[in-house]
């Protein structure tokens, strides 16, 4: 086990309430614990009643649910206009009282991270004069696009991403085709609350002095992409994904947080089928896919072992927020 010598930081981690981003900062959350920091984790109380409650967690990490200003919590069936207005009004006054709860029972936090979708967490923790940083689950290649989709790149994207043929060349990234950008920037996609919530996100972090980014990634994935927003600090911590599958630490860890979810679709069973011949086939494609597989899994796992890119990254967060700048091994 490491501790951080000195002051042991106290993070809130809230989570939008869907299984995509519960998963991987219920991982997030066991590893800041395993390093010394407590962690009290915070979705909305819907997603919280359904999280799995069959694996065991470490010491040192707590739940706290917060209202969402539902009655049955998110579902892909829902008006989503809605439901994001709600859960942004009853969500910032139950996190503000948590905060302030916490820090008047002796247990003050120390920060306060928070995952895609929620970018008025950062404003509720700023209300409240605790730092913010923002945990990005998915790839750092999409919070480049956003990030340049809002910053003079907007029309380029929107008169041409019906276009086929369309090549789109942005700052630290490959040249992008129109299939390879997200659907939320299509005029024609029917999700439009993804607009101004990104942009948010993005008016948030420009508002910071250096912001950094906790991204679900490692150096050597996405190197470039990570680097492609000068202003912004992209730190690769990922993949977070269970230590059993990972590094090995804790073979037993080997559960989700949220298991299944609203789904809009299925994947059906030719298709996954279809899929399966490819990769195990005798062919060039399916040696080449495995040989891919192979090589990347060696260097996530590595990533995350002490003295790896995502293990250095996480310990040096967690400095920061401690306020120290070294680690003892016990």
């Amino acid at each position: 086990m490491v501790v951080v010598m000195g002051v042991q930081p106290r993070i809130l981690l809230v989570t939008f309430p869907a299984q995509g981003h519960i998963n991987p900062a219920l991982q997030f959350a066991k590893r800041l614990v395993a390093i010394g920091a407590l962690v009290t984790f915070s979705t909305s109380t819907g997603a919280e009643r359904r999280m799995s409650k069959t694996g065991t967690y470490p010491e040192g990490l707590s739940f706290a649910a917060f209202d969402d200003g539902s009655e049955h919590g998110f579902s892909p069936s829902d008006d989503m206009d809605h439901y994001f207005t709600e859960l942004r009004r009853a969500g910032s006054k139950s996190l503000a009282e948590l905060i302030v709860a916490s820090s008047e029972n002796g247990r003050p936090f120390t920060c306060v991270v928070y995952s895609n979708l929620i970018p008025w967490v950062a404003k509720v923790a700023r209300e409240l004069n605790l730092p913010s940083t923002l945990l990005w689950n998915q790839s750092p290649a999409l919070l480049d696009i956003f990030y340049y989709y809002f910053n003079g790149y907007g029309d380029t994207i929107r008169e041409n991403i019906n276009d086929p043929t369309f090549s789109l060349k942005l700052p630290g990234l490959p040249p992008l085709g129109s299939h390879d950008l997200p659907s939320f920037l299509n005029p024609r996609n029917t999700h439009a609350f993804a607009i101004p919530v990104n942009r948010e996100h993005i008016e948030v972090l420009d508002e910071e002095t250096n912001p950094r980014v906790l991204v679900n990634t490692f150096d050597a994935l996405e190197c470039e992409a990570l680097n492609s927003i000068g202003k912004f600090k992209l730190v690769g911590v990922g993949p977070l994904i269970p230590s059993a599958f990972l590094d090995g630490k804790d073979p037993t860890d080997t559960s989700f947080g949220v298991t299944s979810s609203g789904k809009e679709g299925i994947v059906e069973g030719e298709e996954i089928h279809k899929c399966l011949e490819v990769v195990m086939g005798g062919g060039e494609r399916g040696k080449e896919m495995r040989e891919n597989a192979k090589k990347w899994k060696h260097l996530a796992r590595q990533s995350s072992r002490e003295g790896g890119s995502s293990s250095n990254n996480l310990k040096a967060f967690v400095d920061e927020m401690a306020g120290v700048v070294k680690h003892l091994e016990i």
